[in-house]
């Protein structure tokens, strides 16, 4: 069954689009395969979030609720980003994040938290509730408690209080592997970390069944 889920993905022609398609080896615009550094083994450790594109989460992945249409999720959408004006996003940086790799803001931003509360909470009527195996699965990662709730009131352990931005690279790595793709992965995102950019939109996600990748769909500009 389709899937959705609203994003943060840097613009188009923003050089860290293009390099982290490269990194990942997918266009999540097109679909169409990019060619990856030259690293060995880049191909396995990438091959989890190039499914889902470059991006980093703010409603997660849902199928629509009975009697919901794609029509009145973007009306809903669209309101939500009617209500928040754009914002800078903090300096990134590629940080090992609990053993697999991602790209995080450098300071705290409040207005990156507000966003993601804003989608969760106001587009949560569009929902469909998690299979028992989804929340099976999800229970599988040891979460706390406050994650437990979570996860049973908003589908998904990594909101509100316990969400956190990130933009994925790799998998969870080794060891081993960890000591050969972190520098270069900071080596190779490194002339694109330093620029300016704007959190200017929503990026929806779509996901045409369980075995598809997520694809950019529309973005939806922030007007507030």
């Amino acid at each position: 069954m389709a899937r959705v889920a609203i994003y943060y993905a840097p613009a188009d022609d923003d050089p860290l689009t293009t390099l982290a398609g490269h990194w990942l080896g997918r266009n999540p615009a097109t679909s169409a395969p990019m060619v990856q550094p030259a690293l060995f083994g880049i191909d396995e450790v990438t091959a989890e979030p190039r499914r889902y594109g470059f991006h980093a989460t703010l409603k997660p992945p849902m199928r629509l609720a009975e009697g919901r249409s794609w029509t009145e999720l973007m009306t809903a959408v669209r309101a939500v980003a009617a209500a928040i004006a754009p914002f800078d996003l903090p300096r990134l940086a590629v940080y090992d994040l609990h053993g697999f790799l991602a790209l995080r803001e450098t300071e705290p931003c409040p207005a990156l938290q507000a966003l993601a509360d804003a989608c969760v909470e106001r587009l949560d009527a569009f929902r469909s509730p998690p299979s028992e195996a989804e929340l099976a699965a999800r229970r599988g990662a040891r979460l706390s408690p406050e994650q437990e709730a979570m996860l049973a009131r908003w589908g998904y352990p990594y909101v509100f209080e316990t969400w956190f931005f990130h933009m994925t690279l790799t998998r969870r790595l080794s060891q081993q592997e960890k000591e050969a793709f972190l520098p270069a992965a900071e080596a190779y995102f490194a002339p694109v970390l330093e620029m300016p950019r704007r959190v200017a939109d929503l990026c929806i996600f779509t996901q045409a069944g369980p075995d598809a990748s997520f694809n950019i769909a529309e973005r939806v500009r922030l007007r507030g």
